[in-house]
């Protein structure tokens, strides 16, 4: 595995230290060891970075904006070929990083591979749209030009995945950026930069500091010379940055967490080969990355005929869950990422058993003769019943093993629990009934509906939430279009005096 050192700010080309010498230790969540050392950087590398990034735009002919889109795309497939050669390298420095394990890093480098893929051919195919002026002697056509300079802030949870639903849009577009990964999880981000490197991009294009929210995102948020600003992670971090970034009327894209319904319809568990996919299903949903997922299927709405065997054995499962550094053989789940996501989700339990909701299972840390290593940020699956709107651990996403229950008697009731929260990222509904399952989708408010299923995407197919999950869409057609503004060339071919004026 190929950690980086201190030098891990990227700025025209070059790689450096902060400014201020500062750095900041990055530790291993699965023994709370130090991993590395990286830069601290603050306002002056962010500075450097955006003016870099600003002449790599705006340096006229031979610019990035100006070079031909095939090479733009073929760019893209090298650093594709170049993420699948260092697969296995990549994998384990983000399960090292971020305490995910090693084949969920394996899927997170697929992912993002299939990502600068998607990206490159998806710019090659796209045209400019010929307008009818009702004219013979004009010509209107409506192109697509880059935003200009980009400032991408990444979270922790998923780094590598959610910097390259970022950069390979804006790269794919024509634009240059500053990327700042969460100062958490920095390391797989500072790789894929080196990729895009050793692919041949120019020097400006791509530029990364590493270092906090405050001052590089903030900073980032008001530079006058940033034109879009895109960010994902917390609601209040995210709508702080926001107002920053509308004062300085830059594009903004914001994807700011959800709190996930799974819906299970009595219909789904008729069969035991149903039910059993259900089951499987919602421990998945909830407890893949010990639940670190904007998209975590943290609420189980299911209907109360088959709540209590659906619950107990969901929670016999859930016991079972094997806890442990993700690199260890036979680990199905690792550890939180740091001590303060510990003590929030400590937090979150504690609040819901005060406000009435009941124990199934979990709801503390492990025995240190339970989990290997015995002293990382390690917590239990929890199951929390008996659980009503009311409660915090119901409104708010808490990034962490805790899956909460609540029921219902019939759809109506199911549509308006699952539509009760002031997020709309994701939700799925499982039925039996594909008119029933079809019908419920339609009416959830969420960006993503799975039907019998949870938790897969596609690059070609819109991310993004209603309501508090965000603003703009990330993947797809829209994901590209985030990056772009639209022009409109409208040319008189015959041009002749208008003659408004008399004179």
């Amino acid at each position: 595995m190929s950690v980086p050192g201190p030098e891990t700010i990227h700025v025209d080309g070059a790689w450096r230290t902060a400014a201020s010498g500062r750095t900041r230790e990055v530790l291993d969540p699965a023994d709370a060891t130090v991993l590395t050392t990286v830069a601290e950087g603050g306002r002056e590398d962010t500075d450097a970075a955006v003016d870099a990034a600003y002449r790599a735009f705006d340096g006229g002919a031979g610019a990035w904006p100006t070079t031909p889109v095939a090479e733009r795309a073929a760019l893209l497939r090298r650093v594709a070929d170049l993420l699948q050669r260092d697969r296995e390298d990549i994998a384990l420095l983000e399960s090292r990083d971020t305490g995910k394990t090693l084949e969920e890093g394996r899927v997170d480098v697929d992912d993002v591979t299939a990502a600068f893929r998607y990206f490159a051919d998806a710019v090659v195919a796209e045209t400019g749209r010929v307008v009818d002026a009702g004219s013979a002697d004009v010509h209107s056509v409506v192109v697509h030009e880059p935003v200009g300079v980009c400032a991408l802030i990444t979270p922790w949870n998923y780094p590598l995945l959610q910097a390259s639903w970022k950069i390979a849009p804006a790269l794919a577009a024509g634009n240059t950026f500053v990327v700042k990964p969460s100062e958490v999880t920095p390391l797989s981000t500072v790789h894929l930069v080196k990729l895009l490197v050793e692919a041949g991009l120019p020097a400006g294009v791509a530029n990364i500091v590493t270092g906090p929210g405050d001052p590089v995102g903030a900073r980032l948020a008001e530079h006058p010379q940033v034109d879009l600003f895109s960010f994902t992670g917390g609601l209040v971090s995210g709508t702080k940055a926001a107002q920053a970034a509308v004062a300085g009327v830059k594009k903004i894209a914001l994807e700011l967490g959800g709190k996930n319904p799974n819906v299970v319809f009595a219909d789904a568990c008729a069969t035991e080969e149903g039910f059993d996919t259900a089951v499987d299903q919602a421990l998945n949903a909830a407890f893949i990355h010990s639940g670190q997922v904007c998209s975590a299927g943290a609420r189980l709405i299911v209907e109360e005929s088959v709540k209590d065997r659906f619950v107990a054995e969901l929670a016999s499962r859930a016991a079972r869950i094997r806890l442990g550094r993700g690199t260890e053989k036979d680990v199905e789940c690792g550890p939180l990422v740091s001590q303060a996501q510990l003590e929030k989700t400590e937090g979150y339990v504690a609040s819901a058993l005060a406000e009435g909701a009941r124990l199934v299972c979990g709801g503390e840390r492990p025995a240190p003769s339970e989990v290997r290593p015995a002293t990382g940020y390690f917590y239990l699956p929890t199951i929390l019943d008996d659980c009503h709107r009311g409660m915090r651990v119901i409104r708010e996403e808490t990034f962490g093993p805790i899956l909460t229950v609540e029921t219902f008697t019939g759809e109506d009731e199911a549509v308006a629990l699952a539509n009760d929260t002031e997020y709309g990222l994701a939700g799925a509904v499982w039925s039996a009934d594909t008119a029933r399952a079809r019908r419920v989708a339609a009416r959830l408010r969420h960006g993503t509906v799975w039907i019998n299923d949870f938790h897969p995407y596609l690059p070609q197919a819109e991310w993004g939430g209603f309501g508090k999950s965000g603003i703009g869409r990330e993947l797809g057609s829209a994901g590209l279009e985030e990056y772009r503004e639209t022009k409109h060339v409208y040319e008189n071919l015959r041009p002749q005096p208008v003659r408004w004026f008399a004179g």
